[in-house]
């Protein structure tokens, strides 16, 4: 649920939404939520002063709270 959430906000803020690649990795003290979107959209993602990605790391970990304790780590990069 948490990547469907992800890819679907990360879509709407991108100009080449085909390009978005959100994965997940469980392990047994966190979970990471990695987002690939390209080169030129990867400000678009962060936001001036990294403010767009705090906003996206708060909306997914409220939502993970009623799923999982575990933390949740969200790593944003291009290619």
């Amino acid at each position: 649920m948490l990547v469907e959430v992800t890819e679907f906000l990360v879509k709407n803020l991108v100009t080449d939404s085909d390009l978005v690649s959100v994965k997940e990795y469980d392990d047994e003290e966190a979970i990471t939520i990695e987002i690939l979107v390209s080169s030129n959209d990867i400000g678009k993602v962060i936001g001036k002063e990294g403010k767009i990605a705090s906003a996206l790391r708060t909306i997914i970990r409220a939502i993970s709270y009623k799923n999982t304790t575990k933390k949740i780590n969200i790593n944003i990069d291009s290619f």
